[in-house]
């Protein structure tokens, strides 16, 4: 049997019949560091009402992950992805509880982590993060402050992991300190 794989026609970008992508912000982004700014479409910021739905599919695909066969999943909120963009305050602009202060920006990561612990249970749930890394424009003011509030808040769940990328520790003090506030595997 002949099986082909095709991709979405260009011309209407790479989200499913042209949509924009979504995002935490409308903004979109600056010309700059080698980024040809016109091949991307701007993003369309969520509602309010729309992210219990994305929190959900976040829950319903760590279901499906589950029932496929697979051990645990690893969200990841990470490299400019979704979660990553509410957490950044170089992203997120948003006046509402999901923007603001790092506690709100958090917010939707950790509603994210919830639905997913209670679903498939804390022990095969890991998380992926990258507070110190600027991708695509996905900076943070103060990434140190970022990655502990994180590591502290996901103690709560109790998830298997917490894989921090490129935590960019220059003394052994802030490892000990980001050790401490994780309580449970620390990548």
């Amino acid at each position: 049997m002949n099986q082909n794989l095709t991709r979405s026609n260009i011309d209407e970008g790479f989200q499913p019949n042209g949509q924009a992508p979504i995002s935490s912000t409308d903004k979109g982004f600056t010309s700059g560091g080698g980024i040809d700014v016109a091949t991307f479409t701007p993003p369309r910021k969520l509602t309010t009402h729309e992210i219990p739905r994305i929190v959900d599919d976040f829950r319903v695909a760590a279901r499906n992950a589950i029932e496929a066969g697979f051990d645990g999943v690893e969200i990841h909120g990470a490299h400019g992805y979704l979660i990553d963009q509410f957490m950044k305050d170089g992203v997120n602009d948003r006046t509402d509880e999901y923007g603001g202060s790092l506690e709100n920006r958090c917010r939707f990561a950790l509603e994210v982590a919830d639905v997913v612990v209670k679903e498939i249970g804390a022990d095969k749930v890991g998380i992926r993060l990258s507070p110190f890394v600027d991708c695509i424009q996905s900076g943070d003011s103060n990434p140190e402050e970022l990655g502990l509030y994180m590591a502290e808040s996901l103690n709560k769940y109790k998830i298997l992991y917490c894989h921090m990328v490129e935590p960019r520790m220059k003394y052994l003090a802030i490892l000990v300190k980001r050790l401490i506030a994780f309580i449970v595997s620390y990548l």
